[in-house]
């Protein structure tokens, strides 16, 4: 009986690893259902070299209340939120959490800018993905 349980066990540890590994393949590579695209400032995006940003929504939203940032800081409507590195950097728009304090410093650009800047004609809103403010 022991050895059964050693390899239910074995086996478990096995499948949960499994499936962490898969999960945290999926969130550094795929867009997920209510992420959203966001391009607006792309030519200043493009001179710095760097990508698109994906706000996981769903992420922040599973943590916190809609009205920690809506209306406060961000207004429930596409292309109302000019957002900027230097407001962000003021304590304005996401930096008003991602500070330091509350959230990690946006130091490394690649946490936010992880898509590829793709052409602004092709930005349309896909089955299952959001396109964002533009």
């Amino acid at each position: 009986m022991t050895t059964i349980k050693v390899a239910g066990r074995g086996i478990f540890s096995l499948m949960i690893a499994g499936f962490l590994t898969v999960g945290v393949l999926s969130l550094a590579e795929a867009r997920e259902y209510g992420d959203i695209y966001m391009d607006s400032t792309r030519d200043s995006m493009a001179k710095a070299d760097v990508g698109a940003v994906i706000f996981p929504h769903w992420f922040h939203r599973i943590r916190y209340k809609c009205k920690v940032c809506h209306e406060k800081i961000f207004v429930m409507r596409k292309g109302a939120n000019n957002i900027t590195m230097a407001d962000i950097m003021e304590g304005k728009a996401c930096g008003t959490c991602h500070n330091g304090q509350i959230a990690w410093e946006p130091l490394e650009c690649k946490k936010c800018h992880s898509a590829e800047l793709t052409p602004a004609a092709s930005n349309t809103a896909d089955a299952g993905k959001q396109s964002g403010d533009r």
